[in-house]
């Protein structure tokens, strides 16, 4: 059983750079709240393959997540992170709203395993207020970083 959020957010970026802004990972230090550090693991351009350790605190706890970039279309990212006791996937949809606007739908989802799997129906509440807090802090973010 997976804990899923989903969240459609409007950002005053054109599609191509609210992608280009997204696919480093390493800015979730920048709109996701629970994001503590983000830190690229290899070198090169940012592609398919690409490796990030991503430390997050959820309820009061830090854990490590090894995040890959699994797949890169023009108008969607699927990122997917482990450790062992669970696997996060981060899908970003893009569509185009106008010429300075994109509209972005944010899927997570979190499965855990093993013991940790028991915990999955007490902690959706707590992912839901992460998932609204990164929708509202990622538009501004994104904005942000262009100027």
């Amino acid at each position: 059983m997976a804990i899923t959020v989903r969240r459609d957010v409007l950002v005053g970026l054109p599609l191509e750079d609210l992608v280009a802004y997204l696919k480093d990972f390493s800015r979730t230090e920048e709109w996701d709240p629970g994001t503590v550090r983000c830190v690229r693991v290899d070198g090169g351009p940012v592609q398919v393959g690409t490796v990030w350790r991503n430390t997050s605190r959820f309820r009061g706890r830090t854990s490590d997540l090894l995040y890959r970039l699994v797949s890169e279309e023009p108008d969607r990212l699927l990122f997917v992170g482990e450790n062992k006791t669970v696997t996060a996937t981060d899908d970003l949809s893009f569509r185009t709203r106008s010429a300075t606007t994109t509209l972005l739908t944010y899927t997570a989802s979190l499965r855990f395993k093993g013991w940790a799997r028991l915990a999955t129906p007490f902690l959706r509440p707590e992912f839901e207020r992460l998932a609204d807090a990164v929708a509202d802090r990622l538009p501004s973010a994104a904005t942000a970083h262009r100027r």
